[in-house]
């Protein structure tokens, strides 16, 4: 004969569906999702088939570019900007094409508060010291005023592309003064040198997310840094164009990307 449910067991049921539902969604949370890689880049690979609208369904934090190297990107809270050599920035089309992005679904582990100056160095040495662990990857938010923001935006390539060494030759840079924003980027493990930016790979995006660009330097005058921590890296490439014949290897890659891309900063 079958029994019938109490209150109590059907709450009881209920409440570990709901921790295996939520067990799960964090599980798949801790991802980042690459499309293509850095190496890429360096070979100027600048043309992509995905689009904003892909990346968006694999999360709403992250950062990358758009094809031809035409604008700096950032996700910020479900929405992709696309950031301009002149300084500026606005949203993204949906159809718009990346030859590399990665991004991921923003939870924060961990939130350190910052009250005074603090330069670049100093917070992403202040972040070394509270993660777990340097061979995870951590998405990194921070939010706040700050002193002066050094960016720079590389200009829209046309083909024959140049390397991406030689393309940021001619990159426009912009110092903010007095800004709030947010910074938007990934600290990831040097053993990824060449698939991602081993180090810090920083964007900023301003307040009223009218300006912002690649970051070089900073100074934080006070604000908040939150870190969302990844153990997984799903990595998509692609199966057609110049990809396919690109020399994606080679002795002097993290020479070649500390160019384009900017130091790494120091480790602790």
């Amino acid at each position: 004969m079958r029994t019938m449910d109490t209150p109590t067991g059907a709450y009881e049921r209920f409440r570990h569906w709901a921790a295996t539902l939520l067990t799960h969604q964090r599980a798949n949370d801790a991802e980042v999702y690459q499309f293509s890689t850095i190496g890429a880049l360096l070979e100027g690979v600048y043309d992509g088939d995905v689009t904003v609208a892909e990346i968006l369904s694999h999360g709403d934090f992250g950062l990358g570019t758009f094809n031809h190297l035409d604008g700096e990107m950032v996700i910020l809270d479900g929405v992709c900007y696309r950031l301009r050599a002149d300084g500026s920035a606005s949203r993204a089309a949906p159809t718009d094409r990346s030859p590399f992005a990665a991004v991921t679904r923003f939870h924060n582990d961990l939130e350190i508060a910052i009250h005074g100056r603090t330069t670049r160095t100093e917070l992403t040495a202040a972040i070394d010291r509270q993660i777990t662990s340097p061979n995870l990857i951590y998405a990194v938010r921070i939010t706040g005023r700050f002193a002066e923001l050094h960016t720079r935006t590389v200009m829209a390539q046309k083909p024959p592309y140049p390397p991406l060494t030689q393309a940021t030759e001619e990159q426009a840079e912009t110092v903010f003064t007095d800004v709030t924003g947010t910074v938007v980027g990934f600290r990831t493990p040097d053993f990824e040198q060449g698939i991602s930016v081993a180090g810090y790979h920083l964007h900023f995006l301003n307040a009223d997310r009218t300006g912002g660009g690649h970051i070089l330097d900073f100074t934080l005058e006070r604000g908040e840094v939150a870190i969302s921590g990844a153990s997984q890296l799903h990595l998509s490439l692609p199966t057609s164009g110049d990809f396919l014949d690109a020399r994606l290897s080679g002795a002097d890659i993290a020479d070649r990307i500390d160019k384009a891309e900017g130091p790494r900063g120091e480790r602790t």
